[in-house]
């Protein structure tokens, strides 16, 4: 069987319980007014906010929500990551804590202020 490859976030979200699309939503909300001018899209099948190149994926997993900062938005966020599993360019947010929007809305201006800073020196 064949599984369908959601074409927008809305589709994505739909595909999930109540409990977890409500998350989703306040993390895609989170997102939308910590970079306004964002682009949204589906890339690797994640939702993905873009701004002058990709700002950060997220997605939801059984017991976590992973946000995706690239490295650069974890080393800059090290200490307040600290209590959270990370990878090279990922956190996982466990559905048993609450889900920190505040730091993912601080995450998410460090990398559009990033990706600007880029664009600028080319």
């Amino acid at each position: 069987m064949e599984v369908k490859k959601p074409e927008n976030i809305d589709e994505y979200i739909g595909g999930f319980p109540n409990e977890v699309q409500e998350i989703l939503e306040k993390v895609r909300m989170t997102i939308q007014n910590a970079a306004p001018d964002a682009k949204e899209k589906i890339s690797y099948s994640m939702p993905a906010f873009e701004q002058n190149g990709i700002v950060v994926y997220f997605a939801a997993f059984k017991n976590h929500i992973g946000l995706y900062a690239l490295p650069t938005g974890n080393e800059a966020f090290a200490p307040q990551l600290s209590k959270y599993k990370t990878g090279k360019g990922s956190i996982q947010f466990p559905f048993k804590n609450e889900i920190p929007y505040d730091l993912i809305a601080e995450i998410v201006k460090f990398r559009v202020k990033e990706n600007l800073e880029k664009v600028k020196k080319k």
